[in-house]
């Protein structure tokens, strides 16, 4: 019996590793919600109050989120949720319902969807409604289960809450918010913003009926538990199969966790955010590293994954462009520090150009203008340059306003890696005026 049991617990490495990557890709990539939100109770209870009093008592309210992006909305929301749904008469009776500013881009796109999330498509039928108002009302009239105080309670969430302000007379937040307040039925608006000025953006009319209760979720992690986050989102649960290979992995962890290296690449990205997806998407690339011929993460790795995660895609971009191509955008950067920043367009860009030609080149023969244009195009295609003209169709290609949207640091680093780069192109770009 004793040995079927150093059976089942040994297992090939090959195995272990295939296990631990499917557990460690499954946290980082479903982000599962935890118990409790970590650092956020006040926010919880107050959040969870204010959907109770909406779904048990039938109180409208509405509630503004507000927070960077990353800092937990939306897991905050969604915890409070799946609290307010366990509760037997809630989960029958509360109707969610999720709009999305980046893809309900207009009213008339969210009624239909707010249909759908309802299943009222067959009591909408062919019915043509005067107004949205009209619309909406009928929509929240068919929810009624009899009297006013059976109707069920929706939960309207709108993520990217900024968006919706952008539509047309607001017509949305308004009818939304105006039943909130005027009890016609019960309903709680919920947005979800990364703009702390969001309030600034709503109308007159359309503001005097929202309830300007907002939540507030600014992080307050420290390093030192960002650390151990790390450790956490690393480390094996207890049931893994394998013990030995679980202490040896757990053990590994902590080791990397306290190696200074590693520490210095955590707090560069800790400085730069906080937040847990860029965390993830660092510990997923180092997790990649990891195969059975190399069965645990090294300070290498990590320090591999942070490059990767801080590389500079413009002057990636740069590395892949002609010899043609980057002496323009070397040229657009002498007009850039003699005009000091002022906007260039083609023709400048082309007699600087010619003048490096006549006086210093002597590896880069002569292109035709065509083609000179054709590669300025490419680099507009690329969005390496912007026209600063907003009606392009009276000017001619050639004295378009242009402005360059890479800086010194990237241009000249690219300069440094670019293959074989002819080294008088090198000594134009590092000289100070053309």
């Amino acid at each position: 019996m004793s040995k079927r049991k150093v059976k089942e617990t040994h297992m090939p490495v090959g195995e272990c590793i295939s296990q631990v990557q499917m557990i460690l890709r499954e946290r980082f990539c479903h982000q599962r919600l935890p118990e409790k939100p970590v650092g956020m109770e006040s926010q919880h209870k107050h959040l969870l109050e204010l959907l109770r009093r909406t779904a048990v008592h039938g109180e409208s309210n509405s509630v503004l989120i507000v927070g960077p992006r990353g800092s937990g909305k939306t897991m905050l929301l969604n915890c409070v949720l799946r609290e307010l749904l366990e509760v037997k008469d809630v989960n029958k009776n509360v109707l969610p319902v999720h709009l999305n500013g980046l893809l309900q881009t207009d009213d008339r796109i969210a009624l239909k969807e707010i249909t759908r999330q309802l299943n009222l498509e067959n009591v909408v039928g062919d019915k043509v409604f005067g107004s949205f108002a009209e619309n909406l009302a009928f929509l929240l009239e068919a929810l009624k289960k009899g009297d006013r105080s059976s109707s069920r309670p929706v939960l309207f969430i709108l993520d990217e809450f900024d968006l919706f302000a952008h539509h047309k007379n607001q017509t949305l937040l308004y009818n939304l918010l105006d039943v909130s307040q005027s009890a016609q039925a019960p309903i709680a608006v919920i947005g979800l913003t990364c703009r702390l000025d969001v309030l600034e953006l709503l109308e007159k009319r359309v503001k005097s009926r929202f309830s300007h209760r907002q939540i507030h979720l600014l992080s307050s992690l420290s390093f030192i538990q960002y650390l151990d986050n790390v450790r956490s989102q690393l480390s094996l649960p207890q049931d893994f199969p394998d013990t030995k290979f679980y202490d040896e992995w757990n053990d590994g962890i902590k080791t990397l966790c306290e190696d200074q290296p590693v520490v210095d690449v955590l707090q560069r990205h800790y400085n730069s955010s906080k937040d847990f997806r860029s965390l993830h998407l660092l510990l997923m690339l180092a997790l990649s590293r990891v195969s059975a011929s190399k069965p645990a993460i090294k300070p290498t790795d990590l320090l591999e994954a942070s490059r990767v995660c801080m590389v500079d895609s413009k002057a990636n971009i740069l590395h892949g462009l002609s010899i043609l191509e980057l002496c323009l955008i070397i040229a657009m950067k002498h007009l850039n520090d003699i005009y000091e920043g002022e906007p260039f367009n083609f023709q400048m860009v082309h007699n600087e150009f010619k003048k490096f030609l006549q006086r210093k080149s002597r590896s880069i023969h002569n292109f035709d203008k065509p083609v000179v244009i054709k590669a300025f195009e490419h680099l507009q295609q690329l969005e390496l340059i912007k026209s600063m003209d907003s009606s392009t169709a009276k000017i001619q290609k050639e004295f378009q306003l242009m402005k360059l949207m890479l800086n010194h640091s990237q241009i000249m680093e690219a300069l440094q890696k670019y293959p074989q780069c002819p080294t008088d192109v090198k000594q134009w770009a590092m000289s100070a005026f053309g």
